[in-house]
């Protein structure tokens, strides 16, 4: 198992300090990249993390925080990070470009996104946002793929019926929606949690349909894979005993602890944090629990896939669709 250490980083640290006493010199030390400083929304980790568990699979695991999925992907592309946490659509287009990244763990196979709306708006279906400007995360992040798509399929494009406009994310999109620059806004559940406490209660008008385009997922490049399996299958084994040691109810509190570790200003409003980790962990229940935690469905693979080649997104289909996710470790890492 091949160690790689990282340096400049163009990132925010995440609970560096908090997580735990330096690392004994025999473990591998590889730096894990997410798309937004939540330590909720990447609890599996940090939860790993204090409790050991990366640890006992002989790695030290840093965490930090980018700005959307784009910037993980060029942190795996560049060798500055090893793990991270993409969208699916900006893995497919990444893929499309040559950038061989594979998306190793679906930790969130229900929708994590939603097109909002405040709870007293008139709009109750997407197309009847035609004509206005909508609110996302980033210009190339995991959300707006997850819009397009369900835009799309109502016959809309952009920019003829509708604009994106990158407002941050859940707190700055607050000044957006109170100032009528967008009347919309997709957003995650933390997003939706994040707006919601701050006064502005949201309504998510996504429908049905679209609850199988999944979300975030971790991943790593192919060179990675090929040469650290170790690595690979010691990092998902500690994810999963992470996830089933937060779904008791008997370990909240220690799991709050981890997670304040990782984002203290995310921990100080325990109420807020008990209700986002609630939302988080909903979404992240396997459609079918016998395929166990991490599955990748081909399937919804596939709908992600079609969607961006029907939106435009995707210029042709890929030769290879299989190549962009894995499910050889699923079986591995669920083991009793």
């Amino acid at each position: 198992m091949t160690a790689m250490r990282t340096s400049g980083l163009g990132a925010i640290a995440l609970g560096l300090a908090l997580a735990g006493p330096v690392a004994a010199q025999d473990l591998e030390q590889y730096t894990y990249v997410s798309p937004s400083p939540s330590a909720i929304n990447s609890y599996v980790v940090f939860v790993a993390i204090g409790e050991g568990y990366f640890a006992d699979e002989g790695l030290e695991i840093i965490p930090q925080a980018v700005n959307g999925s784009s910037a993980i992907l060029q942190a795996l592309a560049s060798g500055q990070a090893q793990f991270g946490r993409p969208g699916p659509a900006p893995v497919i287009l990444a893929n499309a470009r040559g950038e061989e990244i594979v998306f190793i763990y679906n930790s969130l196979p229900r929708s994590s996104f939603g097109i909002l709306v405040p709870e007293e708006s008139e709009y109750q279906e997407p197309d009847e946002l035609a004509g206005n400007a909508i609110g996302v995360g980033t210009a190339d992040g995991a959300e707006v793929g997850f819009a397009r798509t369900i835009l799309n399929d109502y016959g809309m494009s952009e920019p003829e019926d509708y604009t994106f406009i990158p407002v941050g994310d859940g707190g700055t999109a607050l000044a957006g929606l109170m100032r009528d620059e967008i009347v919309a806004y997709v957003g995650s559940t933390a997003d939706r949690a994040i707006l919601t406490y701050r006064g502005m209660p949201m309504r998510n008008i996504t429908p049905e349909r679209f609850q199988t385009l999944f979300g975030n997922g971790y991943a790593v490049t192919r060179e990675f894979l090929e040469e650290n399996t170790e690595a690979v299958e010691g990092f998902g084994r500690a994810l999963v005993r992470a996830n089933n040691f937060t779904r008791d109810p008997a370990n909240r509190e220690r799991v709050l602890e981890h997670l304040a570790a990782g984002n203290p200003q995310e921990g100080e409003d325990k109420d807020f944090a008990n209700a986002l980790l609630d939302q988080v962990l909903e979404n992240g229940i396997p459609h079918n629990m016998e395929n166990g935690w991490g599955y990748n469905d081909p399937e919804h693979w596939q709908e992600w896939h079609d969607s961006l080649v029907a939106s435009g997104e995707l210029e042709q289909p890929l030769d290879d669709l299989e190549s962009v996710y894995t499910n050889q470790f699923i079986e591995t890492w669920n083991a009793e």
